[in-house]
């Protein structure tokens, strides 16, 4: 199986307390109204006292199908106006709260990956050492992609942070036939200088793993890495990220990664390794699980998922 960018480590759950006190203090009126809405037996997402296991595979490839098969139509839906809640002084270009901000979104993978396996397995420089350009990302049972997924959302994502004034920059938009590399995904946020760059992803675990988490960059120096200058403002960026997200969807935080906290601090990942500007990776929920594919598949979740990561953002840029 070649290595995903995003496959978890079968290291057992990280428990940072700090992490949960801190995005509890972000949102505390969102925390506070999913725990209450858990305890009256909702079901979007894990309840605070699910066992914490490690994840024995990031991705489609040790178990279940391969995103590599052909893919299927994905669910229908495109972004509605009526159902973002930032505020929109003005389009693209116009003037808001985020005007003069450079956004750089990375769709997590590529829809043509499965088609280019040689390329996708070509290893790239991390920094630490070297790791495969790309991986076909995950897929639901169904055979809805993970990397239509991620251009759904990012899409959505971009809508409502340019109705902020944000400028928004993708790193690819399924205009090329695979990838970009994950080293050029790092290059693009750099040389874009954003003020902030997101990942947009969708694990691809065990049955019975729900839950979302953001990835941190951990304080890495070798090679071409060093996210000494970035470590703590990517921890502000993604803690804020995790908490409105949480809020926006009511989903909860992950049952099976970062102990409770929705926070993942990773040292293993190029994209973060490589990027001299603050970024973070967002796994939104887990392909693999039925009950959180059928939230993934939705339209309607989707745009709250996008609205969480905007209203994060813009948290973060406008503090």
């Amino acid at each position: 199986m070649s290595y995903d960018e995003n496959q978890h480590l079968p290291t057992g759950p990280r428990r940072s307390r700090r992490g949960l006190v801190a995005v509890a203090a972000l949102v505390p009126v969102g925390l506070a109204g999913w725990l209450i809405w858990q305890g009256a037996g909702g079901d979007g997402a894990p309840g605070p006292a699910a066992a914490s296991t490690p994840s024995s595979a990031g991705k489609p490839g040790d178990t279940g199908p391969t995103a590599s098969a052909s893919p299927s139509a994905s669910p229908s839906g495109s972004p509605s106006a009526s159902a973002t809640r930032s505020a929109a002084p003005e389009g693209p270009g116009g003037k808001g709260p985020l005007t003069g901000k450079v956004v750089v979104v990375d769709p997590g993978h590529n829809p043509g990956n499965f088609r280019h396996p040689s390329e996708i397995n070509k290893l790239v420089d991390i920094g630490t050492n070297r790791k495969e350009c790309d991986t076909t990302g995950t897929a639901t049972a169904d055979g809805y992609r993970e990397a239509d997924f991620t251009l759904d959302v990012s899409r959505r994502l971009r809508t409502l942070l340019e109705k902020q004034g944000a400028r928004v920059e993708f790193t690819h938009e399924s205009d090329r036939p695979f990838g970009p590399c994950i080293d050029e995904r790092a290059r693009f946020g750099n040389e874009a200088k954003a003020d902030a760059v997101i990942s947009v992803h969708a694990d691809g675990s065990a049955t019975g793993n729900r839950g979302f988490h953001v990835i941190l960059p951990a304080l890495v120096k070798g090679g071409a890495a060093d996210t000494s200058k970035i470590v703590g403002p990517s921890r502000d960026l993604g803690e804020r990220i995790a908490g409105h997200f949480l809020r926006a969807t009511g989903s909860a935080p992950s049952n099976y990664v970062g102990g409770g906290t929705g926070l993942d601090e990773r040292k293993d990942l190029g994209g973060l390794n490589l990027s001299t500007v603050p970024k973070v990776f967002i796994e939104c929920g887990n392909m693999r699980d039925p009950k959180d594919a059928a939230l993934l598949t939705s339209p309607g979740w989707r745009q709250k998922a996008a609205q969480g990561m905007a209203d994060g953002i813009g948290s973060y840029l406008g503090k």
